[in-house]
């Protein structure tokens, strides 16, 4: 294993002091517990968005702190749930009184952790749970479909409303409605190696890949020969609108996202293939988001994500938003 680490105990720690040095214009970050936060303080009469999840997926989540998307973030250590009490100071240290929105992935302790969090809030709170990918209805630490790439489109849409000053339950209807309207699939060209284990989370020959990977590294639908590109984007954008039913002629953001081992040059290509697809299918692409945003270590490999935009959707994706890793209108 090579990894530029002084020791496995300390990766979190570190990462979390560099980014709070290196982005200290927009976040503070707490050590005891983890957690990141914005550095204006609480979110003074607005509903304040608290998302979280285990670290290897930079910049989801802490990298999406900050005016116009989420208020704060807790990071647990690689692939693992952070805790409860983790969760409850990061909300207790934005809450501005009008309320926490809890943004959830859709695993077993994700869910566990944020709901004895919730019950533990002194003040009103809701929670949205993201569960876009389409690869698999039950898999690995999840019942039901697992939350991917699509969690990015709902933290930006609902980060803009709270902004705007919409409350808590508005809040949480439009994140849940921005998550049903949206649909993720991804795959691997390689695996990825969890500093704790020591080497790679799964094989895959040099002529295979997994079609419908976790960001975990969870099995996706099967292991199949290595395909072109072109073949990837069709079965990926078929299967996320065969599961999402867009109609010909609806507005749709089109986001391609690397895992965090995928050039961008790759990137760029498999958003073209996926363009094509979508407009064979007579979707039109509003908005487009290519990069890293939710990421699984050093995987190779990439994720298409699908979501109908309605009126009200676009201009929140268009809002300002000031974050280490989304950054526009500002």
């Amino acid at each position: 294993m090579k990894k530029l680490i002084d020791g496995v105990d300390s990766v979190l720690s570190q990462s979390l002091t560099g980014f709070a040095a290196a982005h200290r214009d927009l976040v503070r970050v707490s050590l005891d517990p983890k957690y990141v936060v914005r550095a204006g303080g609480p979110a003074t009469g607005k509903v304040a968005l608290v998302s979280g999840g285990g670290s290897g997926h930079e910049p989801l989540h802490a990298g999406f702190v900050g005016p116009g998307m989420l208020h704060a973030a807790c990071p647990g250590e690689v692939f693992t749930s952070p805790t409860p009490d983790q969760m409850l100071a990061a909300a207790e240290a934005v809450d501005g009184g009008a309320g926490i929105l809890f943004i959830v992935k859709n695993y077993a302790g994700d869910v566990m952790n944020f709901e004895m969090a919730a019950e533990m809030m002194a003040g009103p709170c809701a929670t949205v749970m993201t569960n876009d990918d389409v690869a698999v209805e039950d898999s690995t630490y999840t019942q039901g479909r697992r939350g991917v790439a699509g969690t990015v489109v709902v933290e930006k849409i609902v980060g803009a409303a709270a902004e705007a000053g919409a409350g808590l339950a508005d809040c949480k209807a439009l994140g849940d409605r921005v998550n049903a309207a949206t649909g993720s699939m991804g795959v691997a060209l390689s695996s990825c190696t969890v500093p704790a284990a020591g080497q790679p989370t799964f094989t895959l020959a040099d002529n295979e890949m997994e079609m419908g990977v976790g960001i975990h590294g969870e099995p996706g639908r099967r292991r199949v020969p290595l395909a072109t590109a072109d073949a990837i984007a069709a079965e990926m954008v078929g299967a996320i609108c065969d599961a999402t039913a867009p109609r010909r002629g609806d507005a749709v953001l089109l986001f391609v996202n690397g895992m965090g081992g995928t050039p961008l040059m790759e990137l760029y290509l498999m958003y073209e293939a996926a363009a094509r697809h979508c407009a064979d299918r007579g979707l039109v692409i509003a908005r487009s988001l290519v990069g890293n945003h939710c990421t699984s270590l050093e995987m190779a490999g990439c994720s298409i994500t699908v979501t109908r935009m309605d009126d009200g959707m676009l201009a929140h994706w268009d809002a300002p938003v000031r974050t280490a890793a989304l950054r526009w209108g500002v």
